[in-house]
């Protein structure tokens, strides 16, 4: 298998810690991201990524990883948007935009500061795009805990959330707390967005956590079998878009080499393209 990979590949310590920590993300993204898209909660997915681009700009502030603003300010946002009212679809749609808008708010200021004030280059790069050849080993290890915190909520909760997601009036006539149930997802959808951000950044990491799973979904009618499938959909896609970015800095004119993110978005557009096409023939 190492004569189709470019040489040197699997030599590089920071290439092997992104495939690990790509690998781990893309999962629990697929997992997540699959009953993201049966509650009809994209645009909360979206929100969320945007508010952890504050936490990401804040803790460039602090000198602190930014995983850890990341996770800090996606935590907020979702108990925010809890707060303020998610049990209604209006009401959900209406707390997203208004703490989307805050969240918004408060990145360009700390993204402003964190280029005057304190003369950091690169930070908007790196949260916005993402840095997955930059990871430090003192994040791997909470990236995987947190990864498998927010893959094992899904499956403890797996028949609630997809009954509620169905037919929420029927969860609740069987005694199922709908909103309790909704709450501790929204967190496990904050945590999973909060490590797309640290691969492939805070603008993109909604492409992770819908894309492989809309992709899925086109694919399977049964959800657990998506979740398989947008899975692996997401790790295909971060291992091609590592592999790709690595390769790049090879590739004239420049050879500066291009950033991961771009390759995984790419990928995981053309996956998307590619499984309607058997629908389409179909038809």
């Amino acid at each position: 298998m190492t004569g189709f990979l470019p040489a040197g590949l699997l030599a590089s310590e920071e290439v092997r810690t992104a495939l690990l920590v790509g690998g781990v993300v893309a999962v629990v993204s697929g997992m997540v991201g699959v009953l993201t898209v049966l509650r009809g909660q994209s645009f909360a997915g979206h929100a969320l990524a945007d508010v952890g681009t504050t936490g990401g700009a804040g803790a460039f502030l602090v000198a602190i990883p930014p995983l850890w603003g990341f996770l800090a300010l996606s935590l907020a946002g979702a108990a925010a948007m809890e707060l303020i009212g998610v049990q209604r679809a209006r009401s959900r749609d209406l707390a997203t935009g208004v703490v989307l808008g805050a969240g918004l708010g408060l990145a360009a200021l700390f993204l402003y500061w964190d280029t005057t004030v304190h003369n950091t280059t690169g930070a908007a790069m790196v949260v916005l795009f993402g840095s997955i050849f930059a990871i430090g080993h003192a994040v791997v290890a909470p990236v995987i805990v947190a990864a498998v915190v927010a893959a094992c909520v899904v499956a403890a909760l797996y028949r609630p959330l997809l009954l509620c997601a169905i037919h929420p009036d029927l969860a609740a006539a069987r005694g199922v707390p709908v909103r309790t149930v909704g709450a501790v997802f929204l967190a496990a959808m904050a945590v999973t967005v909060a490590l797309s951000a640290v691969t492939i950044g805070s603008i993109l990491s909604t492409a992770l956590l819908v894309g492989p799973a809309a992709t899925a979904i086109r694919l399977t009618r049964r959800p657990a079998r998506a979740m398989v499938y947008a899975a692996l959909v997401g790790v295909v896609a971060v291992w091609g878009g590592v592999v790709l970015a690595y390769e790049s800095y090879r590739w004239p004119p420049s050879h500066h080499g291009w950033p991961v993110s771009f390759f995984v978005v790419a990928i995981v557009f053309v996956a998307y393209l590619a499984a309607d096409l058997p629908g389409r023939g179909r038809r």
